[in-house]
């Protein structure tokens, strides 16, 4: 399928790039002489503008041609990994970063969206499948690439080996996209909504982010997210005001589509949360060495890119919800199981608990952007699949965050841990976090039952 042939690449490179330099800050730090704070920049820097980038390209997906934002964003993801790479100052490094996101943030959502418009419906499901894999094998390859290539080649040839990858996808993405007229009318855009949703939607990622490293006590923290509270509601009053609001009301009168939007930002919160935390868990309980800590992950980046297609095509048969509840249970389970099992000698549990989280996950998410596309008239596929796509990734800033400042709090606290299961001489603070996750999991499956029981295609009707 030349169509998927493009659109799995470009997603792959978008979450290496996420991902990719984590193991590389430290060698970058010391060259620039640069504080872990001011380092850190170059992971914020590319979140914020990707967090902000989501919605609006699936905004502008609705009035401007595939291939011509696809070409764009692509055409941005090179320059940006080029200036990456001869940055000869940590500024422009992280401008760099900044334009990268820019780009990238395009990718996730135009290849859905480019599913759901080219594909027919009986195949849209596998298609939404086989993208979810390649996220799968660059959650897992990232880091592993980036400690590789960054030890022996030095960090620029990240950056270098990122352009190149997209250079080729350029012309192959041109002819592999059609140039259809967007079903929206191209003549009316609501800026100011857009830049209230995007702004609020940096701000909270970045009031996390900043959560994560000094705590929601810290006013870089509560003053952001604040302001992002505040920009989130004349968001939210601009949508029932504006003539051809950013994103419009009709949306949220369906419950199947709320109940979407709401799912993708809790498992993820879920998901996120247990990506992190388990190897930060099994180096520090476990004394392991990072790189040989991050090797638990790699079977549940195999297992999502292998299961992932097989996924699309049950959920073409079987329709969405019993697919999302059975994978938010097998994500409640996967919390339980950590719960229970931190501290031991063994890190074979984390790697299991990380692995059937894993496959919870993809068995949520995979179906739920199928269904959101299956709700949607034509003319608000894209803004649609950008809010969810746009909630799925604040909730990777939220998951860690929420649940690191939980597991620092509870260490201080040096209690005994919650689940009366947990019998590990360390690790309770970990124990707590777990617990939190399988608990956020269960009442997410309460959303599930608001979806469609048919297949992706079929359309639920306004609540």
């Amino acid at each position: 399928m030349p169509l998927l042939a493009v659109l799995m690449p470009a997603v792959l490179v978008t979450v290496v790039a996420s991902d990719m330099v984590t193991l590389m800050l430290p060698a970058m730090a010391a060259g620039f002489g640069a504080s872990e704070a001011e380092i850190a920049w170059v992971v914020t820097g590319y979140l914020l503008a990707f967090s902000v980038g989501i919605p609006v390209y699936g905004r502008v997906a609705d009035r401007v041609p595939l291939r011509r934002l696809f070409t764009v964003a692509l055409a941005g993801y090179v320059v940006g990994n080029v200036v990456c790479a001869l940055a000869p100052t940590l500024p422009v490094l992280v401008a760099g970063r900044i334009l990268t996101g820019a780009g990238a943030a395009a990718l996730p959502v135009l290849s859905v969206v480019a599913i759901t418009r080219l594909l027919p419906e009986h195949r849209r499901g596998t298609g939404i499948g086989l993208v979810s894999a390649a996220s799968g094998i660059g959650a897992a390859a990232g880091p592993a690439l980036g400690g590789v290539v960054g030890q022996y080649l030095g960090w620029p040839a990240l950056f270098w080996l990122m352009a190149a990858s997209a250079l080729v996808l350029l012309p192959l993405a041109a002819r592999a996209l059609t140039g259809q007229t967007p079903p929206g009318d191209a003549t009316r855009f609501d800026l100011l909504g857009g830049v209230f949703l995007g702004g609020g939607a940096g701000l909270a990622l970045f009031g996390m982010t900043q959560a994560q490293v000094a705590g929601f006590a810290a006013r870089a923290s509560w003053v952001s997210l604040l302001a992002a509270a505040v920009l989130l509601a004349l968001f939210a009053w601009r949508t029932v005001r504006a003539a051809e609001p950013f994103a419009p009301p009709e949306l949220f009168a369906n419950r199947a589509y709320r109940a979407t939007v709401l799912i993708a930002l809790l498992a993820m919160v879920v998901n996120l949360g247990g990506l992190v935390l388990v190897p930060l868990l099994v180096v520090e309980v476990n004394g392991l060495d990072p790189g040989v800590g991050a090797l638990v992950m790699i079977p549940a980046g195999i297992a999502v890119a292998v299961l992932s297609p097989a996924i699309g095509r049950l959920t073409d048969r079987w329709g969405t919800r019993s697919l999302v509840v059975t994978g938010l249970g097998l994500m409640a389970l996967a919390g339980l199981c950590l719960s229970t099992l931190t501290g031991g000698a063994s890190v074979v549990p984390a790697g299991a608990g990380v692995l059937l989280l894993a496959v919870g996950f993809i068995l949520v998410i995979t179906p739920i952007i199928g269904a959101a596309a299956g709700t949607l008239p034509p003319e608000r596929v894209g803004v649609g699949l950008g809010l969810v796509q746009g909630a799925q990734f604040l909730g990777a800033g939220a998951g860690p965050a929420l649940f690191g400042a939980l597991v620092s709090a509870r260490r201080q606290s040096d209690a005994a841990a919650v689940n009366p299961l947990h019998s590990g001489a360390d690790g309770a603070a970990y124990s707590d976090a777990f617990l939190a996750m399988a608990a956020i999991a269960v009442l997410t499956t309460a959303l599930a039952y608001r979806l469609a029981g048919g297949a992706p295609g079929s359309r639920s009707r306004p609540a």
